[in-house]
């Protein structure tokens, strides 16, 4: 793992080199290209990212379930292995995937932790911390340091009414150490929240952010709420996920037309460089949340999305969070 102070020059400098070459890197499957001799060479295959994954352990003795926001909660109602991921990812092309902490082994990020370590070349974490911690700081160096997550998710749409630790005085000790340390923040927040986080960032510009699930604004959600992410464009260091559509969709029903309109908003608003896709949940685990299968998901942004050019694609499939996670396929 390269020491804290390189982190955020070395992700900038890989963000440059990336982004110079996806030009040239236009279809999601091998390719070949021609020498000045005539003969043709294969050109590795494109990354294909899911961006947000949760899995969890079934073995709650090693990996207690505890939710934090619901101390009855036993265990989640279907499994969510790091087994199944690996076999839906394999079966589907999704070359890596970004292990996004789940909120049923609460502040214990050691399963995705063990998942990440187990497999270096296809995974990235995302853990969680609890945001009004004291130390909140010397968690996220913690998990970071010792365990080489990525960064972390902070979910201020689970404390409406009492989400002012976002953009409080006390927070700045945190986003300080995310910036020292060039982590990236998920963001799971509504759209009242906005204008909150984008005091930090606007602040912390060394920190990376992805909003998940395109804020949950929904399609036909007035033009005021929406109007509180497209302003989040004018901020460099913010991407957006298009994921978990169903509740974006008025209808929530795959293929989620009725939310076209909204995306084309968001995309011209943040253009193809900062949009990511993501899904939510590996192999049968899908059906047990509604969520589409992975092939579904996939043809999302391949076929579904009308105004998506290749170029898009790939971008949103994988070129973006190999820029943002350094990855390599």
């Amino acid at each position: 793992m390269a020491m804290p102070e390189s982190k955020a020059t070395n992700r900038r400098d890989c963000i440059k080199t990336i982004a110079s070459a996806a030009a040239s890197l236009t279809l999601p499957i091998a390719t070949t290209t021609q020498g000045a001799n005539g003969a043709e060479s294969e050109r590795a295959p494109l990354p294909v990212v899911d961006t947000h994954m949760h899995v969890w352990s079934d073995d709650p003795r090693r990996f207690p379930f505890a939710h934090p926001y619901k101390p009855n909660f036993k265990q989640p109602p279907t499994p969510a292995t790091m087994e199944m991921l690996l076999e839906d990812m394999d079966q589907n092309g999704v070359t890596h995937s970004i292990l996004v902490q789940c909120i049923y082994h609460g502040w214990d990020n050691r399963y995705v932790a063990q998942c990440a370590k187990a497999h270096p070349s296809r995974f990235r974490a995302q853990g969680l911390i609890d945001p009004t911690d004291p130390n909140v700081a010397e968690k996220l160096e913690y998990w970071m340091i010792e365990h080489g997550f990525s960064g972390m998710r902070l979910s201020p749409i689970y404390y409406q009414g009492r989400d002012a630790w976002l953009n409080s005085p006390a927070s700045r000790v945190l986003w300080k150490k995310a910036e020292d340390l060039g982590a990236i923040f998920n963001l799971f927040i509504a759209s009242n929240q906005l204008p909150r986080l984008q005091d930090m960032v606007q602040r912390y510009p060394g920190v990376y952010v992805l909003i998940d699930h395109v804020a949950y604004i929904r399609a036909d959600a007035p033009k005021k709420e929406q109007d509180k992410l497209l302003v989040l464009a004018n901020v460099p260091n913010i991407s957006v996920k298009f994921s978990e559509l169903q509740s974006v969709s008025p209808g929530g029903k795959y293929p989620y037309r009725d939310s076209y309109d909204w995306l084309r908003r968001v995309y011209d608003a943040f253009g193809p460089d900062r949009i990511l896709w993501g899904t939510g949940y590996p192999g049968a685990a899908r059906a047990r949340f509604n969520c589409p299968n992975l092939k579904q998901e996939l043809d999302l942004i391949r076929q579904e999305i009308p105004f998506l050019t290749t170029e898009d694609k790939n971008k949103i499939l994988g070129l973006n969070a190999a820029r943002i996670w350094n990855l390599k396929v």
